[in-house]
């Protein structure tokens, strides 16, 4: 079967049709309407929607177009066909609510307009990336400048982000509307963690100790069978030290401590965020 209509390639263009959908409607009900500013592509044009008589999705094309043809060679084939799909159906949704449809505003409220706005945002952008494509814009800025410099994409897009957020202090008169604008982009960054993450209740634990043998006893009767010992050496000669590895829901953490303060007081918790989990159902 050609790739464009495999089943994979399929799956992709739902994930992003959705996404897309979810974008339209943060725009058009909630952005808009309050004169917020969302980061990206997306905001830029809504900054230069609120001084010219452009659509908003005419001006996502037109800052879309020169940024695809020069990135069209770090994307890949298909990658590039489904960024282009996804512009042009953010594109036509937000001009279809707001020319044809004439969708009313959700909520005109700075708050709740960032709060839900957010929300909606990153909702949408976590469906375009489980489709395996981007909204454009920022995203194909930083693949291109992250290959020929040392900057992460992530830094490149919150540099980005923020040059768009200071523009818009000489375009919005209300100095509040970019401070909510500035949440707004956090709250969708949570939203998208949490999509493609999953709201994870764990911590990973190091627990460093003399003790070894007596902690995989405790830990398999008190805490679960998942565990795993790290030998390495110390910073002497001949000393060998152990760790224990292990993934600990967070309601047990205390279960842990009182086990380690009762056996071991010359014993330590290293205790880390659990920011993803793959296998093993997760």
């Amino acid at each position: 079967m050609n790739t464009f209509f495999s089943i994979h390639e399929l799956k992709n263009y739902a994930y992003i049709i959705i996404g897309s959908i979810f974008l339209a409607l943060a725009v058009v009900g909630f952005f808009a309407p309050s004169e917020l500013i969302t980061g990206g592509t997306a905001g830029l044009a809504l900054l230069i929607h609120y001084i010219t008589s452009l659509t908003i999705g005419t001006i996502i094309v037109l800052i879309n177009f020169p940024l695809i043809l020069l990135g069209i060679k770090f994307l890949g084939k298909m990658f590039a066909v489904r960024t282009i799909i996804t512009i042009l159906l953010i594109s036509i949704f937000i001009d279809f609510l707001t020319q044809v449809v004439h969708l009313k505003p959700f909520i005109v409220d700075n708050a709740l307009g960032a709060i839900f706005g957010g929300i909606f945002v990153g909702i949408g952008l976590a469906f375009i990336i489980k489709g395996e494509s981007t909204a454009g814009g920022s995203t194909i800025l930083a693949k291109i400048i992250s290959s020929k410099t040392e900057m992460k994409p992530g830094q490149v897009i919150l540099i980005i982000d923020f040059m768009i957020i200071f523009s818009s202090l000489f375009i919005l008169e209300d100095t509040g509307k970019v401070l909510w604008s500035i949440i707004s982009i956090y709250i969708t960054a949570k939203v998208i963690d949490v999509m493609l993450t999953g709201n994870l209740n764990k911590k990973v634990v190091y627990l460093v100790t003399q003790k070894t043998d007596l902690f995989k006893e405790l830990i398999r009767n008190e805490l679960g069978p998942q565990g795993t010992i790290i030998r390495g050496d110390g910073l002497f000669d001949n000393e060998d030290k152990k760790m224990i590895l292990i993934v600990v829901k967070v309601d047990k953490l205390q279960k842990l401590r009182e086990l380690v303060k009762k056996n071991d007081p010359d014993g330590f918790l290293i205790i880390t965020e659990a920011t993803e989990m793959l296998g093993r159902g997760h």
